[in-house]
């Protein structure tokens, strides 16, 4: 959560070290001024302007070793200002190796040395606001910094690192536009003065301004443009780290944000850079606060130790504030915070000049002091400068209040105007890895929401809830991106490593491949406008008398049904969520085995722990609900806590039709647009399929699927590649796919389907023009899902959802190849005559005999 401001944001060293560079680039008058029959002294600024190149790309142990030789020779010399230049920038390695009050005495002293030309005195002011800027000291910063860019009118490239630092100022003080002005008037003198790297690194700080306004898709791509001139050395590169954790932080993806954060604070801290390791520690802690408090707690604490070593108290009271955040929101048998303890860190975040996390801190008691019972009367106030997710807190702690003081309508209000607060933020969002990452901010809030809508026990109440839950990964409706050459030849690039690299992921080409797609896949894929939420008799309508919703709805402690037909709305309370729980953990492992051992003397003890697993798990979740439903289909909706449940081996559903869709209201929406990404077709069908290398009955399998329509387009042997199977998804109504997969839980857009030059990433989706509205996936895995904050599942399915289908028929686990053949041949009779494709599976089911995983995803009829 953002909190504060741009903590990893160029300016401090580039603005201490720049302001002494004295490189000549627009300072003609200084050096005009210079005498011209001191050699020693030539040498001296020599050694002096390596030094500040060494501090600016962050060599800070090498830096010192060149001045320390450079302040010898100038000794000798009657250049004062050269003397004072080099002391002023010892104190910029002397405050960056963690000797901050050393940094202070040198600087005063330089600034105090008789007969000092004013911009020689100019630049040593901004060295002190620079000073002041990292001591958290912002006002004082202000003031000598925007002192030393007046006084630094003749010396632009010096005036303009001086701007750097006092952008950072100004970010944290919230003035975004003031720093925003200031980074646009230093990247233009870096670029006129052919200063590469400062351009970057300003460039780079102007993504950092994106990033505190909301704007991640800005931030990320501007920090990726910037990273290429900026990242000029390890320390340099440790800071580009930092920042884009920081994005992906933001965006909900905190593993991939903490991987970072631990790799930049291990870089600082072996260049014996204590503060930004620190820095790094804290950022860290912030994101841990999101999943892990226990953790956050212990990382908060140790950046207190740094930061109070260094006599830094503006960021010890923040990293203490994290610290005391992590205890209010995790384990209760701890000793608290006394409130009074409370409010006097609160109050020294707000004399430093964070208000934002002062307010963050106090919401936090206050959420907590109402969860146990303890509502406080103080008004709720949030600044407007705040981030959005300071925001959102606010509205947690009022619906919190509410709920504590009996008032569940009231606490229902306020975490809805939450969640539409959040979806405002995100109505631009069309990416799915976004969509459902920044799901995170709204947990929170939906889960207050849902548990208040079932203690309610009203139908429409609880419809209402895991609909806004649902939505929250599925505001928008993702607007096609055009054409991508760049992207194409990097997926490709991936799919050589991934061939030649069982580490491919992990590798330094890997990583950087992988975040440059994710990176422009975030950038082009707008919104096509926003789902629209069905309400419960808008459901009940579209439900014909054969059809019934079975909504499963999680509140964080309680599982519950919602059972809709046509004319009926019946919740059923399930108290099987412990044995859930248990029997969840072991299926996947059951299944994989079943699916492999065929014969021999161990398949019956495979196969009875499966059928007593999912028999356990069928009387568990639909016993009750369809006593009411009968033997109508069912369209259902479940939360993150089912994923990976194979619903067509249950025995309750063997032989009926059903369709897991993504939302209830996404179902409604999708049967009243018969098919929207591709023209009108009449059945039946134009058919495509595809089968990738290394199937034991793929081939076979794709000509015996194929056999049931007429002119059908079949892609084998090297034939069918990543581009082949991109080029015909846009020409069929019906894409099987026959293929080797895998699902990549840390990333699901690069879960694939291997073909014939290598994998088809859940990003090459976006390379399709017009998505078939019904894709096959014959593939083990392509069905399974990484479960996102709570309510989202998200794998290739909803990959290929998200990208237009209207429906996917896929498994979550390892399939018998024998089973499938057999299955899927039969499914294409069913539909090649016109059947849904949750009929055409369940018809194909029962005729075969076959139990298999397979099941429909989406609007399946």
């Amino acid at each position: 959560m953002k909190l504060g401001a741009a903590s990893g944001s160029w300016g401090l060293p580039r603005g201490f070290g720049g302001c002494l560079a004295g490189r000549g680039r627009g300072g003609g008058a200084r050096a005009g001024r210079r005498e011209k029959n001191e050699n020693v002294s030539g040498s001296a600024e020599e050694l002096h302007r390596r030094a500040v190149d060494e501090s600016i790309r962050g060599r800070f142990v090498q830096a010192e070793r060149t001045l320390r030789d450079a302040a010898a020779l100038a000794a000798s010399g009657r250049d004062v200002d050269l003397r004072a230049r080099i002391m002023g920038t010892r104190a910029v390695v002397r405050q960056r190796t963690g000797m901050p009050a050393e940094a202070e005495r040198l600087c005063r002293q330089a600034i105090a040395l008789p007969g000092l030309r004013e911009d020689t005195r100019a630049v040593l002011l901004g060295q002190l606001g620079a000073l002041a800027l990292m001591g958290g000291r912002l006002r004082e910063a202000l003031r000598e910094l925007s002192d030393a860019i007046d006084g630094l009118a003749a010396d632009p490239v010096a005036q303009a690192r001086v701007r750097m630092n006092r952008s950072v100022t100004r970010l944290q003080l919230r003035d975004l536009d003031g720093a925003a002005d200031d980074l646009e008037h230093a990247e233009r003198t870096f670029t006129d003065a052919d200063l590469p790297v400062d351009a970057g690194q300003a460039q780079h700080n102007r993504a950092y301004v994106a990033l505190l306004q909301g704007d991640l898709i800005a931030a990320l791509n501007g920090m990726q443009a910037a990273r290429p001139r900026a990242a000029a050395s390890p320390v340099a590169a440790g800071i580009c780290d930092a920042d884009r954790a920081e994005v992906l932080r933001d965006a909900g993806l905190t593993r991939d944000a903490e991987r970072l954060f631990e790799t930049s604070a291990a870089v600082f801290g072996a260049q014996r850079m204590p503060q930004l390791r620190a820095e790094a520690e804290f950022q860290l802690a912030c994101s841990q606060l999101l999943h892990d408090p226990a953790r956050a707690r212990r990382i908060a604490a140790a950046a207190v130790r740094r930061f109070a070593a260094l006599g830094n108290a503006a960021w010890e009271a923040r990293a203490d504030a994290i610290r005391v955040r992590a205890a209010l929101t995790g384990d209760v048998s701890r000793r608290l915070p006394a409130p009074g303890d409370v409010a006097a860190l609160a109050d020294r975040l707000r004399r430093a000049g964070f208000p934002g996390e002062a307010v963050a801190l106090s919401l936090t008691l206050a959420i907590r002091r109402s969860r146990h019972g303890e509502p406080t009367a103080a008004p709720i106030r949030v600044p407007a400068s705040a981030p959005v997710q300071v925001h959102l807190l606010a509205h947690e702690a009022r619906a919190t209040r509410a709920r504590a003081r009996g008032r569940d309508a009231a606490s229902r209000r306020h975490a809805a105007a939450g969640l539409d607060a959040l979806a405002a933020w995100r109505q631009a969002f069309g990416s799915l890895d976004l969509q459902t990452s920044v799901a995170m901010h709204g947990n929170a809030l939906a889960l207050i929401g849902l548990d208040s809508a079932v203690r309610s026990r009203r139908p429409d109440v609880v419809f209402e809830w895991s609909e806004r839950a649902r939505q929250l990964t599925q505001q928008v409706v993702p607007l096609r991106p055009p054409p991508d050459p760049e992207l194409a030849a990097d997926l490709a690039e991936l799919r050589m490593l991934r061939a030649d690299d069982p580490a491919w992921a992990t590798s330094p080409r890997g990583v950087a491949l992988r975040d440059r797609a994710r990176t422009r896949q975030w950038a082009q894929t707008g919104a096509d406008g926003a789902y629209r939420r069905a309400d419960l008799d808008e459901l009940a309508g579209a439900l014909d008398a054969s059809a019934a919703l079975i909504s499963y709805v999680f509140s964080g402690s309680a599982l519950t049904a919602l059972v809709v037909t046509a004319d009926r709305r019946r919740l059923v309370a399930l108290p099987g969520v412990d044995g859930i729980r248990a029997l969840t953990p072991g299926l996947r492992a059951d299944l994989d085995m079943a699916a492999i051992i065929r014969t021999g003397p161990m398949v019956d003890v495979v196969q009875r722990s499966l059928r007593d697993r999912i028999a356990a798990l069928s009387a568990l979740l639909l016993d009750e609900p369809l006593a009411i439903a009968g033997d109508r289909r069912l369209v259902i909706t479940a939360p993150g806590l089912l994923s990976g449940i194979p619903w067509a081996m249950l025995p309750a559903m063997r032989g009926r039709p059903f369709t897991l869709a993504s939302s209830a209201s996404q179902w409604v929406g999708d049967r009243s647009i018969p098919d929207r990404t591709t023209p009108q077709r009449t059945a039946p069908f134009a058919a495509g399929f595809v089968a990738g290398p290394g199937v034991a009955r793929g081939e076979e399998e794709i000509r015996a699927a194929g056999a049931a329509w007429r002119d059908p387009a079949l892609l084998t042997g090297a034939a069918a590649t990543v581009d082949a199977l991109t080029g015909l998804a846009p020409d069929v109504g019906v894409l099987h796919v026959a293929a080797h997969g895998q699902h990549a839980a840390d990333n699901p857009l690069f879960s694939g389907l291997e073909l014939a030059d290598g994998t088809l990433f859940g990003y090459d989706i976006d390379r399709v023009p017009r998505v078939p509205p019904t894709v096959i996936l014959s593939a083990c895995e392509s069905g399974r899902s990484s479960v996102r904050w709570g309510e989202e599942a998200i794998g290739m399915a909803r990959i290929w959802l998200s990208a237009g289908a209207r429906c996917v028929i896929a498994t979550p686990v390892v399939v018998d190849d024998d089973a499938a053949c057999e299955l899927l041949g039969t499914m294409h009779t069913g539909l090649a005559r016109g059947l849904p494709p949750a009929e055409a599976l369940a018809a194909a089911s029962t005729r075969t005999g076959l139990v298999t995983p397979f099941q429909a995803h989406g609007a399946g009829f």
